[in-house]
């Protein structure tokens, strides 16, 4: 008896070892874009790959390029136990690709290992950059209580605050303030005091009716210190439980701006379909809500539209095309990488772009090379080197400047 249950033991073990061994490769494939940088540019990348790297500069001048959009993440199981546990396999998963895309080993080391990435990347960037770093608050629930089993990521304000002190020349702060915390109007108070003048919202995953009246208060201390709401608009997966997707609807948006708030809308709202508020009964792509409320004049000044992700392979076709044709939107267009989503080679590939005519197949290659090297140059690269495949125009540099009405 004791023969056949080793043998079924062993047989178990392997097999066991044989699937974590494929969910490893597996992540690290869908990841895996974070294998240190032995160099700069000049002593790594081809000839063709720093030529292209150097058009992507030129007619940029000599200001600082600007990425709105650097997430720091803090990982912990405290935060939400079921993004590290395989009982939700795809959650895990998840988290595994990031921690995989980003650099991190060890959990125990997970801050210092995501910061020294990030770090690393910004070094060889090419050229100096003001990157902005967004802290990311939990989902709470309207009595002020945090939802713990909502709550997807966090980093505090404290903590990104902090790195922005630090490395002030390079990494300017993004607060983000639950509305529903009972202490936001001091927490938005405290912040401000210290220079603080950009809050992040993702209203699907933080659980957030950017349209509530509730939030009257909240709102009119934004615009009394001159804040600027960056908002997450359209469907969203990555920091998602898949719930509350119907705040990312676009239209919301009227209702801070109309009693006026400064808001730009993250992705351009590139991704979903949801019920048009405007027309009921009916539905539209977020992208074309979007773009309807930046066809408002109302809105001119102050309504902008921030470009991470369009590249993605989920995002790209219309939208890009339709942002790099529409030049009278350009002067409210600003950049940003959304890292670390651009080190995950789940989301990023070339081929589409190349089939769409937007790159050339020589500069898809040296694209790919640029990737290898650091995500975060490719993604600037690539968003200063897609071009509309029937007029060859491209967005303009402006922007990928620190916008001045922001």
């Amino acid at each position: 008896m004791f023969r056949p249950r080793l043998t079924r033991v062993l047989k178990f073990t392997a097999v066991a070892a044989i699937l974590l061994f494929a969910v490893a490769l597996a992540v690290n494939r869908m990841g895996g874009t974070s294998g240190p940088i032995n160099g700069p540019i000049r002593d790594i990348l081809s000839a063709g790959a720093q030529d292209l790297i150097a058009a992507a500069f030129h007619g940029l001048g000599s200001a600082a390029v600007a990425d709105y959009h650097v997430h720091m993440i803090e990982l912990s199981e405290d935060i939400n136990p079921a993004m590290f546990s395989w009982r939700h396999p795809f959650e895990r998963i998840k988290t595994s690709v990031m921690m995989s895309a980003t650099g991190v080993s060890d959990l125990s080391r997970s801050d210092e290992q995501y910061l020294g990435r990030l770090q690393e990347l910004t070094e060889y960037f090419g050229r100096s950059g003001r990157f902005y770093l967004y802290a990311f608050d939990r989902h709470y629930r309207r009595d002020g209580t945090v939802d713990p089993e909502k709550t997807v990521f966090y980093a505090s304000n404290d903590y990104v605050v902090g790195i922005a002190n630090r490395y002030p020349d390079r990494f300017a702060p993004v607060i983000s303030v639950h509305p529903f915390r009972t202490d936001a109007l001091a927490e938005l108070e405290r912040w401000t005091r210290q220079g603080v003048r950009f809050v992040k919202w993702l209203p699907n995953a933080q659980g957030i009716p950017v349209d509530d009246p509730a939030l009257d208060e909240f709102y009119r201390t934004m615009i009394r210190h001159d804040m600027v709401l960056f908002v997450h608009a359209g469907k969203e997966i990555a920091a998602s439980l898949w719930t509350d997707q119907e705040l990312g609807n676009p239209l919301r948006l009227r209702y801070p701006l109309d009693l006026g708030v400064r808001v730009v809308v993250l992705h351009c709202a590139s991704l979903g379909t949801y019920e048009d508020l405007d027309n009921p009964g009916q539905s539209a792509s977020a992208f074309e809500l979007f773009l309807r409320l930046m066809d408002e004049d109302a809105y001119d000044g102050r309504l902008f539209g921030e470009i991470s992700a369009v590249t993605q392979i989920n995002r790209i076709a219309e939208p890009l095309v339709s942002l790099i044709r529409r030049d009278d939107l350009h002067h409210r267009l600003i950049n940003g990488s959304d890292y670390p989503l651009p080190a995950m080679n789940v989301v990023i590939q070339t081929w589409p772009l190349w089939w769409l005519g937007m790159i050339t197949n020589e500069e898809r290659g040296y694209l790919n090379e640029i990737f290898s090297y650091n995500p975060l140059l490719f993604d600037f690269v690539l968003k200063r080197s897609v071009k509309d495949p029937d007029t060859g125009r491209r967005l303009p540099a402006k922007v990928f400047f620190e916008h001045p009405d922001l």
